[in-house]
């Protein structure tokens, strides 16, 4: 029986994300605690610490507590679950945590927190004491709001809304960015050649610190004697310095091992450089790389990197839901990507790295309880209590009139006028018809780019605000150099107009490759007067 692709990518993610106890810290805690926890995070030296959010937003921590890192007040290890009160509630969107250990948070108002191991000020709060319950990092950061934090062995970086990185703690290398070694006791804007640029991604090495901006370029600073920096050289770096060997290339994720670099690109290939004596680098052998090398996986394009700075693993995952991992698996050391059973980058940290912590924040989906959203969705499509059947291509689609009149008005205009119980339709195929009805039930889309094309067409049709807006966002993802003009074609018809300046933008930094496509061939002639003469604008010809 064939089943869409799609919902078994689902169905094995959602399975495998509820598994919290995977991983040991968590091994005692009974089963109705596990199926509360929503947000999770398995730190320390020998993975024997934990933080976990609940259902209700409290915030609870268990382990050893090496340094005051549970933020409970004291130095007590606890075997069972102790609540963290002044993080309840707060929301947190990004964590991240050092080797002593540090641990720093951003909340979704914006603030940061952070506690535990604070021998070189990575808390930020201009002394070196140890900080046993989490506090407000308000140096130069009351009037920003930070979205995502990022921990080396020692010093932290955070990301701001504006686009701006502060960094503040360890200094021996320049991972702090400041242009010199001093450690860094407040949080200090990193700007030197970073001050007029968005950076819209961050990650730190154990002594290195890197950014990808806005416009897919990425910098790095600090530790570089492995290469980690991708410059081409081993010097250390004390600002920011921009990865020219990368240059023509939009990056846009990077995740840092202990002495490696991961970069994911916009049309889903993965370059690494550092360290490889574990073969990390995924590149066949053992030899450290100091400037960018593309990774062959021999797979379809790659949607997420991973890498954790306490360990030399390296993970990625496919657009079909397929995990790859590479370099050190249990002390043995894999050279090339090697496909695993995993449906989630998470698994391979658990089951593979040394020592086995989460490299990011857990996100988990409840399984004991259906929320409003949830249960619509499962019952899209499902004949049991349906009222109305749609015709198309010669298939069903099972829906209820009352959601669809709540939901579109297009639908309540149309369902108004008749009280028929089957649709036949035929301007729209089935794959499409599907994926705008599973809209309305679940407010996502799951279609591959090229399909979302006639989504979008759809969303046109009907006027439908947000489901074209996604439509663009999932367009976007896909882009290649193969379908840039195919899919700028589609916004130029649709009136997409964001679409329509990514996909231009895409050709003109990709454009010896896209004006070499077939789809470029036969690009029509309108559309390609107004391309050359836009792209010469914007100085796409210029030597």
């Amino acid at each position: 029986m064939y089943i869409c692709s799609t919902v078994i990518q689902h169905l094995i993610s959602l399975s495998s994300m509820l598994d919290v106890g995977k991983w040991p810290v968590f091994a005692l805690l009974p089963p109705e605690e596990l199926r509360l926890i929503r947000q999770a995070c398995v730190f320390g030296s020998a993975a024997n610490e934990a933080l976990y959010v609940t259902v209700n937003d409290e915030v609870f921590a268990l382990g050893t507590n090496c340094s005051g890192c549970l933020g409970l007040g004291d130095l007590q290890s606890t075997i069972e679950p102790r609540r963290i009160d002044v993080l309840c509630g707060k929301k947190i969107v990004s964590l991240s945590y050092g080797t002593g250990p540090h641990v720093v948070i951003a909340t979704a108002d914006g603030e940061v927190f952070a506690w535990g191991h604070n021998g070189y000020s990575q808390l930020g709060n201009g002394t070196t004491n140890h900080g046993l319950t989490p506090a407000l990092v308000s140096t130069n950061l009351l009037s920003k709001r930070v979205t995502e934090v990022a921990c080396g062995s020692h010093h932290t970086i955070a990301l701001t809304t504006d686009g701006e990185v502060y960094a503040w703690g360890y200094n021996n290398s320049g991972q702090v960015g400041s242009g010199s070694t001093a450690n860094q006791p407040t949080p200090r804007r990193v700007s030197s050649c970073l001050q007029s640029k968005v950076v819209v991604n961050i990650a730190c090495g154990q002594l290195c610190s890197m950014a990808v901006l806005d416009n897919g370029e990425i910098y790095g600073w600090g530790y570089n004697c492995n290469g980690q920096l991708g410059l081409g050289n081993n010097g250390n770096q004390q600002t920011p310095c921009r990865i020219a060997a990368l240059q023509g290339v939009n990056i846009i994720q990077v995740a840092c091992g202990y002495a490696h670099t991961l970069a994911l690109t916009d049309e889903g290939f993965v370059y690494a450089w550092g360290a490889n004596s574990y073969g990390q680098l995924g590149t066949g052998n053992k030899s450290n790389q100091a400037l960018p090398t593309p990774i062959n996986t021999d797979k379809e394009r790659m949607v997420e990197v991973a890498a954790c700075h306490t360990s030399h693993t390296s993970a990625a995952k496919t657009q079909s839901g397929q995990v790859l991992m590479w370099g050190q698996c249990r002390g043995q050391a894999v050279a090339s990507p090697h496909l695993t059973h995993f449906s989630s980058t998470d698994d391979v940290f658990a089951c593979f790295a040394t020592p086995a912590v989460t490299w990011h924040l857990l996100s988990v989906d409840g399984d004991d309880y259906l929320t409003v959203a949830q249960s619509l969705k499962k019952e899209f499509d499902s004949p049991e209590i349906s009222d109305l059947k749609f015709l198309v291509d010669g298939k069903c689609i099972h829906v209820h009139k009352a959601l669809l009149k709540i939901r579109c008005e297009h639908f309540r205009a149309l369902l108004n006028e008749t009280d028929e119980d089957a649709i036949e339709i035929h301007q729209f195929s089935y794959l499409v018809y599907r994926a705008f009805l599973e809209y309305l039930y679940t407010d996502t889309i799951n279609l591959p780019p090229e399909d979302a094309i006639g989504l979008l067409d759809l969303a046109t049709f009907y006027r439908e605000t947000r489901l074209k807006r996604l439509c663009q966002e999932t367009i976007k993802r896909g882009i290649s150099e193969e379908n840039a003009i195919t899919l700028l074609s589609a916004a130029v018809k649709y009136e997409a107009r964001d679409l329509e300046e990514f996909c231009f933008k895409f050709c003109v930094n990709h454009l010896t490759a896209v004006t070499q496509t077939q789809a470029f061939a036969d690009m029509d002639h309108d559309l390609l007067k107004n391309f050359i003469s836009k792209a010469s604008r914007y100085g796409a010809f210029k030597n």
